[in-house]
């Protein structure tokens, strides 16, 4: 890393730090968004499930060792909740069981009021980062008017997003208890949990389209939609996954941005009795997203200031991705149609 690299580092640290952009995001209309991404942000929404329990504390054992009643153990096994006194952390793959050894001991998932200052600081820490990102991507392009072609590349690009995020979370969630960090660990279990299946909403909306579904998602590959997924794919396999939370607080920021307006102006470009905005409604203000940030950002309290910040920066290193323009140029209207053609 160059000096000038290294000032900048320097300088975006202490403003997440400081967390001081505004936290209230002016996130622009879908129509005048750069990417696909930032027209199309996926925060995918079901019903949460809640792990709280009193007084325990957390250890690791490895498959390797055998656990007994004082550690914590992984397995494959699908049951949830509470088992007699134990706290359960599950993912559709994997349940990790915690028997509580003492009372005296420290208290993971407490159920507590979360101090509304600390709260707002925190967003504003978050929503600053996204802002930053946004006052950075210098550009004129604009992406293409949107059409019934490029209706079906969009929802392509939410299957291929939708798809990867249940396995890397379910990921994130077993490398956080492997660390011993319950928190991090039951909040990236609830996202998996939550986004399992979504990705059949897209399916579900360009069957309607009248394409053969999975023949599109198959061809179809948007870059912005590979990039992400990189991006977050390397997230959860890094030495710290903990950048998986900023991407998803992110996405799930950013879809609060599209509102019923715009929904119903995609309907309006849709053939009658077409049923194509599943998807984008589950990831949008009107789905419940806006309780995912508030539970995300409700986790991040409990947090250190240290993990706040490396979240920050994952927010605004995901956000460059939905702001900026494709290094490539747009897939044209005619590229599209020849391909479809093949795919109805």
């Amino acid at each position: 890393m160059n000096a000038k690299h290294q000032t900048e580092e320097v300088q975006m640290t202490e403003q997440f730090e400081a967390g001081e952009q505004t936290s209230e995001i002016s996130i622009p209309s879908p129509s005048d968004m750069t990417s696909f991404k930032s027209a199309e942000s996926a925060g995918f929404v079901a019903d949460t499930t809640v792990v709280k329990t009193a007084s325990c504390s957390w250890q690791y054992t490895s498959n390797s060792s055998q656990p007994n009643s004082n550690q914590q153990s992984a397995t494959d096994d699908a049951s949830t909740g509470f088992v007699a006194d134990a706290a359960v952390v599950k993912t559709a793959k994997r349940t990790w069981a915690h028997q509580p050894s003492s009372a005296k001991q420290g208290i993971i998932f407490s159920e507590k009021s979360v101090d509304a200052s600390n709260k707002a600081k925190t967003q504003k820490q978050l929503d600053g980062a996204i802002a930053l990102a946004w006052s950075r991507v210098k550009t004129r392009r604009r992406p293409p008017a949107l059409t019934r072609a490029r209706w079906v590349w969009r929802l392509a690009g939410s299957y291929h997003l939708t798809y990867s995020t249940p396995e890397l979370m379910e990921t994130a969630a077993w490398r956080f208890a492997s660390a011993g960090r319950m928190v991090l660990a039951q909040w990236a279990a609830q996202k998996a949990s939550e986004e399992a299946g979504h990705d059949r909403l897209a399916l579900l909306d360009i069957q309607s389209m009248g394409y053969k579904a999975e023949a599109v998602v198959k061809e179809l590959v948007p870059p912005a939609a590979a990039t992400l997924v990189d991006y977050f794919t390397r997230s959860v396999q890094a030495r710290d996954p903990i950048g998986c939370v900023g991407y998803s607080y992110t996405m799930e920021r950013l879809a609060m941005g599209i509102k019923e307006d715009y929904i119903q102006r995609v309907e309006a470009l849709l053939p009658p009795n077409t049923h194509a905005t599943r998807c984008l409604r589950v990831h949008s203000g009107v789905g419940n997203d806006v309780g995912h940030v508030d539970e995300t950002v409700e986790m991040m309290t409990e947090l250190t200031s240290d993990e706040r910040v490396q979240v920050a920066k994952a927010c605004y290193e995901t956000a460059l991705l939905c702001f900026s323009p494709p290094s490539q140029d747009y897939i044209s209207e005619e590229e599209l149609a020849h391909v479809l053609k093949a795919l109805e």
